[in-house]
């Protein structure tokens, strides 16, 4: 039996109605995705993290921009960010946990951008995280939804966003797939601790 004979017996065996071809196509479904898709994807965006799902709530807007904005101005306007400034960002409405979101790595990184990028040394956080630049010298973030820019001294897992060397930028948001991200995430929800666990609200 040829090579050629033995690909259309497995085609065949693939379009089957069976539990053992539903197995077996899923697991090369999975093959294809972490083998062939994302070290292409990856290739061509420039960044290690070409899809990122978005874990947290840190960039939710709750209300409309304008509703956003009126409990928000204050910390941007004195960080020279106007209102007008923030409308022309990309994202302006910030995202959700489980949206997904696409990563340009082969960027340079400007005031307003959404960026992804490495913890510091001294954090215990395990995920990069995705917050948008306040300030390009040093680059600095802050996420739209959080009360306070994260510092060492005031968040539980130590995160410093003042000051992001290069180096640890993995890319930045270039737009999103809403929701989409849910499929990974309601898997892992429940390893989560209690308060970060659920929809943003």
């Amino acid at each position: 039996m040829t090579l050629l004979d033995n690909l259309k017996k497995f085609w065949k065996f693939l379009q089957e109605d069976s539990w053992q071809s539903w197995i077996v196509s899923i697991l090369l479904l999975v093959v294809v995705i972490k083998y062939v898709f994302f070290p292409f994807l990856s290739l061509a965006t420039g960044s290690s993290l070409p899809l990122v799902v978005v874990e947290s709530c840190s960039m939710y807007h709750e209300t409309n921009f304008d509703g956003w904005w009126e409990k928000n101005s204050l910390w941007y306007e004195s960080n020279n960010i106007g209102k007008e400034s923030f409308m022309s960002f990309p994202l302006k409405n910030g995202f959700i946990k489980g949206d997904i979101i696409f990563v340009w790595g082969h960027s340079d990184y400007e005031k307003g951008d959404i960026i992804i990028f490495e913890p510091n040394e001294e954090s215990i956080a395990r995920h990069p995280i995705i917050h948008r630049v306040v300030s390009e010298n040093p680059i600095a973030t802050r996420g739209d939804h959080n009360n306070l820019q994260l510092r060492l001294d005031n968040n539980a897992k130590r995160i410093d966003e003042t000051n992001i060397p290069e180096e640890k930028i993995i890319g930045k948001a270039v737009f999103k797939i809403p929701f989409l991200g849910w499929i990974k995430l309601v898997f892992f929800e429940p390893l989560r601790p209690t308060e970060e666990r659920g929809f943003c609200n």
